[in-house]
């Protein structure tokens, strides 16, 4: 049931008659400005305490004071239950966003495994999304890494398949993975289904934390197989053992138990970090910081408590165990308990004042807020200063608080791909970056494919009324800067432009820059700031069109971008493959952990570094 107050007024909002007449019921509410914009929702099991409490004279904070000051018109729902108006105050929040509220600015899902068991040779794979029926689903886990770490682990150990089912059903001999011992080829009938079974019933037993009783069975397993001189049966069972242990000695608390989410709030002048411990079975699977944007709550006790509450009812394929973690008392949490129960259909204890190994946790996840909090302190100085020193070496007006970068990719005119990174006040902001797919231009003519890009990225800027950067780099010389100049003359659209034209050794530091027209360059010194922010965002535009152009190409072998590598031929590349096990791990790789692997010195170990992180 609503009852709104009066249309959005100019004058000052007259709290006193409105609240005279304002049920004492549970519900939610909602503030607006004279344009009717949401300023902030609430909950309350009496409405008429909690809305009379903002216009007391004393005791508010500065946030509130402004909040009330902009205050024209309020709104109520009357809702049947103190658990229903939270439910709804959520949902609202996610919905408008208000800027009074605090607002967990990340909503992204959490990955999972999944176990494709509609398949009669079932494939592991990670995923997002809704689920299907037919398959099995393990998780959440924190962070895309989290989930790659076990799908690498379970590779090894039990060997599942991880292909797509349209490269099984044409396989005609094992690939790569089989012969690197991380599959069992079932593809081309090189493991019994028996076996394989027994395989996937290991990995669901390990997904669902039953990793004791699984090392067990693999004990009573090995030891049948050595009594009838299957010797090496008797091998791989002893691997996978051995696999299982290691993997408990690095990850498992001693005596711990349970499912329990961790969260730990540091607050400070500069911002807010939460962050996250995920443990399951006694075991850390991962871990993840958040930085919610603070609304008129300041007291790290009220900010733990709205980011809770939007973090489990308000966000998608959010799960939650039994036990909830928290460094901080949790306001209202009773009535927080009795809406995760009937979201989740369980009972949920949240507490705070822990001992022994939940204590350990707390510390922990303490301890990572407060240094993720400090990184990021130190990188946005690093960022400001970085735009201050840029703004006075091209003598713009003001500093550039939005900056975008062109590059072209492709392979001898094929695929060519064009990428837009957008780089502003916090740094890359890669919820911003686009692709931009070139077609109808002649192959390998860089100059027509950043004029298609930029006139495409630009045009469309203008329809929707967005902001436009407020300088604009493209990474070329004189013809591609000419082609962006061209294209803004044509569209009518005024931005600093840079050019960055490679030195004739292709090294950092001896980049050539044109400001504004192509006779125009600037020398800036090797130390400069200024210098080495434009080739962050140069190589960072780089690397984003590789990415989209091989994406593009439709390569799907595992070491695709190890395939042009000069001097590394299929004997060299299996062996990084079989080393590191993926060729992203080789390009995460230092130069003297490349040259550990067989058949690589030292020399070509450097060069097969420089090209994966220069091409």
């Amino acid at each position: 049931m609503s009852d709104p107050t009066t249309e959005p007024q100019a004058e000052p909002f007259d709290s006193k008659a409105f609240l005279r007449n304002l049920t004492a019921r549970p519900g939610v509410y909602r503030m607006f400005d004279g344009e009717h914009n949401l300023l902030y929702v609430g909950k309350a099991k009496n409405l008429k305490n909690r809305v009379s409490s903002y216009f007391r004279s004393r005791g508010l904070t500065n946030k509130t004071v402004a909040l009330v000051s902009h205050i024209r018109s309020i709104e109520i729902t009357i809702t049947h239950s103190e658990t229903e108006a939270l439910l709804l105050e959520q949902t609202l929040i996610k919905k408008h966003r208000p800027p009074y509220n605090i607002l967990l600015m990340d909503d992204k899902s959490y990955p999972y495994l999944k176990l494709s068991t509609s398949h009669s040779s079932p494939g592991l794979y990670v995923h997002r999304g809704s689920k299907g029926a037919k398959d099995e689903y393990f998780g959440p886990f924190p962070s895309a890494h989290a989930v790659r770490e076990s799908l690498l682990l379970l590779q090894k150990a039990f060997r599942i398949r991880q292909c797509e089912d349209s490269v099984f059903s044409n396989r005609e001999k094992p690939c790569l993975q089989y012969q690197i011992k991380r599959c069992k080829a079932p593809c081309v009938g090189l493991v019994s289904e028996q076996e394989y079974k027994e395989d996937l019933d290991k990995t669901r037993a390990f997904l669902q934390g039953k990793s004791q009783d699984l090392v067990k069975k693999i004990e009573r397993d090995m030891d049948a197989a050595a009594e009838k001189y299957e010797y090496e049966r008797a091998a791989d069972l002893r691997d996978q053992l051995l696999f299982l242990r290691k993997v408990q000695e690095q990850q498992f608390v001693s005596g711990a138990k349970g499912n329990v989410d961790v969260f730990a709030v540091v607050k400070e002048a500069s911002g807010v970090c939460i962050h996250f411990l995920m443990v399951r079975d006694g075991r850390m699977i991962g871990s993840r910081s958040f930085f919610p944007k603070p609304g008129i709550e300041e007291d790290e006790s009220l900010i733990m408590t709205g980011f809770l509450a939007q973090y489990y009812l308000a966000r998608a394929n959010t799960e939650c165990p039994t036990q909830i973690l928290s460094n901080v008392p949790v306001q209202e949490s009773a009535w927080l308990e009795r809406a995760l129960k009937e979201q989740f259909n369980r009972s949920v204890t949240i507490s705070h004042a822990v001992r022994s190994t939940n204590a350990k946790w707390l510390e922990l996840a303490k301890t990572n807020a407060g240094e993720q909090l400090s990184l990021r302190m130190s990188h946005g100085k690093q960022v400001t200063q970085r735009l201050e020193a840029l703004q006075e070496a091209l003598e713009l007006e003001q500093i550039p608080e939005r900056i975008e970068c062109f590059d072209i990719s492709h392979s001898s005119g094929e695929a060519t791909t064009a990428s837009c990174v957008v780089y502003d006040r916090d740094g890359p902001n890669k919820s911003m970056y686009r692709k931009f797919n070139i077609e109808g231009v002649t192959a390998g003519d860089d100059y027509a494919a950043m004029q298609q890009a930029i006139h495409r990225r630009y045009a469309r800027l203008q329809k929707e009324d967005t902001k436009l950067p407020d300088l604009l780099i493209v990474d070329g010389g004189k013809g591609q800067m000419s082609m962006a100049r061209e294209v803004m003359n044509e569209l009518g659209v005024a931005i600093p432009l840079l050019g960055v034209a490679k030195g004739e050794t292709r090294k950092p530091g001896l980049e050539t820059l044109f400001f504004e027209t192509p006779d125009q360059t600037i020398t800036l010194p090797n130390h400069s700031q200024a210098l080495h922010l434009i080739q962050h965002i140069r190589d960072e535009a780089h690397r984003f069109a590789i990415t989209g152009h091989r994406a593009r190409r439709g390569k799907q072998r595992l070491g695709s971008v190890l395939d042009d590598i000069p001097k590394v031929g299929s004997t060299r590349r299996r062996a990084l493959i079989r080393h590191f096990g993926s060729a992203q791990a080789v390009k995460s790789a230092s130069v003297d952990e490349i040259a550990k692997v067989q058949g690589i010195s030292t020399a070509l170990a450097q060069d097969i570094y420089t090209f994966l992180h220069t091409n």
